[in-house]
């Protein structure tokens, strides 16, 4: 199939490997311009970054991980298990060659840079949630009846505030005002006395993540896709007759092009095709308790660099940024820092009746900028590395790669991401 008024060759068939938001997504806006798709994964739908995030749609809030605070961590911080940013004394030469050019990122100039470039991409990102809901992915998206980033002390709330104006400064508008502590309780009665000032964002939207992808996945096989579960695929063979897919069972006939959306594993395929960009595995973990009075809306404290989301009748718990191995097992240490960092800031919240403890690996790129787009064959195309953003970028994401495989253009929004950068 030639696209219209191009020359461009539109595929038939494409292959996605990863079920997350990402890669579904993607699958999804494949199907819209009349593509067959096929979803493989290692495991299943979510089961990566996609399940146990903190699910908030925040794109006034999408900024790049490497940033100035983050030198003001000390060498002791980051070793300590308790740190909110935790970095394995016996860290091997991949994580440190990462971490040094994180390191390098995390300048004022590179930041505002580098925020500069999602501004675009960030702007049409409820917009896509918007085209799935009215083209009936039965998933909702929940409107943020309130929205409270909770400091002690003004003085903390200082950070997050010079952060916004920097936003704004870099084109990105969002709306909030600065309100104090009881003002907050009145809003939130589930705050603790503790709390002295916050920041009221609006606009703001949630969802429970792994019911989300599970309803987008859903709606891609309803419309005559493939998800196959269980495949681990060890390599991605480009050649004249198309692109076959290597897995532990055997290999798959050809497909006219194959999307890698493969979270924190993305460099295991895509380094072969020129992307050298190292993904990163920055683990979170999440759990899900019971409390008195559930949020509105989410709660953030990022002092302690803690989310919490209102899912059903629970909150759901989320922090760390974990730099290890994604496979690593669940660490019970920092599930406890995060609950003694949130005991204190939390009214009427049962901590010890903790369910659904998850740790995932969101997938992290030293300049914290997203790897969208082809790779060095103009058949193989990666898309991940959103950071902690996978969730309220994953549709835009997969409507835009979907536009550049389909018409054979980049759109604007994308070329700050290319993967061979």
């Amino acid at each position: 199939m030639v696209a219209a008024g191009s020359t461009h060759i539109v595929p038939d068939r494409v292959a996605v490997v990863g079920a997350g938001m990402v890669g579904l997504a993607t699958a999804w806006f494949l199907q819209e311009a009349g593509v067959e798709v096929t979803v493989l994964d290692r495991e299943g739908v979510a089961a990566g970054a996609s399940w146990g995030n903190a699910g908030w749609l925040t794109p006034g809030l999408a900024t790049p991980l490497p940033e100035p605070a983050v030198l003001k961590y000390g060498v002791r911080a980051v070793l300590s298990p308790s740190s909110p940013v935790y970095v394995p004394p016996t860290a091997s030469p991949r994580l440190l060659k990462f971490l040094t050019r994180f390191a390098r990122n995390s300048t004022a100039g590179r930041w505002k840079t580098a925020m500069e470039s999602l501004v675009p991409i960030n702007r049409q990102a409820l917009n896509a949630f918007d085209l799935l809901g009215k083209a009936g992915v039965e998933a909702e998206t929940y409107e943020a009846k309130s929205f409270l980033a909770a400091y002690r002390t003004e003085a903390e709330r200082s950070v997050l505030l010079e952060e916004i104006e920097q936003i704004h400064a870099a084109g990105q508008g969002i709306e909030f005002e600065a309100i104090t502590g009881d003002d907050a309780r009145e809003i939130e009665p589930s705050l603790s006395d503790e709390i002295g000032a916050a920041i009221r964002l609006h606009g703001q939207r949630f969802i429970n993540p792994g019911e989300y992808v599970q309803l987008l996945a859903d709606s891609v096989t309803a419309r005559g896709g493939q998800i196959i579960s269980g495949v681990v695929v060890k390599d991605i063979v480009d050649e004249i007759r198309g692109v076959r897919l290597i897995t532990g069972d055997g290999e798959t006939d050809p497909f006219d092009a194959v999307v890698m959306a493969t979270g924190a594993w993305l460099n295991d395929l895509a380094r072969e095709f020129g992307v050298r960009t190292v993904v990163q595995a920055g683990r979170g973990y999440s759990f899900s308790v019971p409390i008195a009075h559930v949020p509105a809306g989410p709660v953030y404290f990022p002092a302690q660099r803690i989310a919490c989301t209102p899912l059903g009748d629970r909150l759901r718990v989320a922090g760390m940024m974990e730099f290890r191995k994604p496979e690593a097992k669940l660490d019970p240490r920092r599930i406890d820092a995060i609950v003694d960092a949130a005991r204190p800031l939390l009214r009427d919240a049962d901590l010890d009746a903790r369910t659904f403890e998850w740790v995932g690996p969101r997938p992290c790129t030293p300049d914290g900028l997203p790897l969208i787009g082809a790779t060095a064959s103009p058949r193989v195309f990666v898309a991940g590395g959103h950071g902690m953003w996978g969730i309220t970028l994953g549709p835009v994401t997969g409507q835009l790669l979907a536009e550049t495989i389909t018409t054979g253009r980049t759109p604007d929004e994308l070329r700050p991401f290319n993967p061979l950068r």
